[in-house]
Formats: C-alpha cells, structure tokens, sequence
C-alpha cells in the first residue's frame, strides 16, 4: 500500500475521526466547534484533526484566531477506489457462485 493510501486509511481507522468526518461534511468548524460535539478533550480532539490532515481528508486554514476546518472529499478518493477493486472482485466471486447453484438446480431438475 503507497504512503497516501495509508494515511486515509489510518485517518479513517478511528470512530471518533470518522464522527467528525460527518460533522464536517454540514460545513467547516473551528476546533471548538468540533470540541463541543464530542465529551473528550479539546487537546484529544486536535490530535484527531491532526491525522485527518496528514490523510489529506480534511484542510486546515486561518482565519484570525481560529483555525477553520474543512472537509476535503477528494481526500477519500484514494480509499473509495481501493475498496471499489474489491467490490468488484466479491461482485465477480458471487456471480460465478450463483451461476453454480443455478446450474446445479438445472441438473438435479434434469434428474427428477
């Protein structure tokens, strides 16, 4: 797995990064804003902000005092394309399955 793949998938392997994944996705916050929504710390939230940043799935900018975060879809493109790979794999797998029980339903139709 390349570099870029990792970091989404580490941003992407934490519930609460997740969470606010989907309280970004209603518009940008500050880290406040992100803090009020969850009952962990402040410091424990920018840590979570942190790693979604070196994921690339969230950008970061001043603005005054504040540091605003941004959802960054495209970040998640990396991800969605590596699990689409395996949807088509298992679309494939359960094709040829079905395929197999029919023919095997065909047969034993045959026999009766």
């Amino acid at each position: 797995m390349i570099g870029a793949e990792q970091g989404v998938f580490r941003a992407l392997a934490d519930p609460t990064r997740r969470q606010i994944l989907m309280h970004l996705s209603t518009g940008d916050m500050t880290i406040a804003e992100v803090s009020n929504r969850f009952e962990v710390t402040r410091a424990a939230i920018k840590k979570h902000l942190v790693i979604l940043e070196e994921g690339k799935l969230i950008s970061v900018h001043t603005q005054g005092r504040e540091r605003i975060n941004k959802l960054e879809p495209l970040g998640l493109k990396s991800a969605t394309e590596w699990l689409n790979y395996f949807n088509r794999f298992w679309d494939d797998k359960l094709d040829n399955l079905k395929s197999a029980i029919e023919d095997h339903e065909d047969t034993n139709k045959e026999n009766y």
